[in-house]
């Protein structure tokens, strides 16, 4: 179903060391952002019981925990690609990664203003 890709070390050839640490520390801030969004969703399902309506909790909760999950494995798809580019000497691919996480954010951010209004003025 999927080609297998040969491993990174054959492709290509080094590129500046700069490049590869900077490519990781991308890597890495992905994954920072992933562990926050898992740490929202934790937060959200496990601290705040009594705020607002339990369904859109389980909602917003859900939506986190599947953005946490598109972002950490989206950042190692974003790291190979541009690593892999970076050692073919071709330009960096575009990336998807920062509209679903801006989308995906917006959804939550409208959602979490929906629970709080309900949680104020729906009692």
């Amino acid at each position: 179903m999927f080609a297998s890709k040969p491993p990174l070390r054959s492709v290509g050839s080094d590129p500046d060391y700069r490049f590869t640490l900077a490519n990781e520390r991308t890597f890495l801030a992905w994954l920072r952002t992933g562990l926050a969004l898992l740490a929202g969703a934790v937060a959200l399902a496990s601290l705040v019981h009594d705020f607002g309506p339990r369904p859109f909790r389980i909602v917003i909760t859900g939506l986190l925990l599947v953005l946490s999950l598109v972002v950490t494995a989206g950042a190692y798809v974003r790291w190979d690609r541009a690593e892999r580019a970076m050692r073919e000497k071709r330009p960096l691919p575009t990336d998807p990664l920062p509209r679903i996480i801006v989308s995906g954010a917006a959804i939550i951010i409208v959602a979490a203003a929906v629970l709080v209004y309900l949680a104020e003025f729906g009692r």
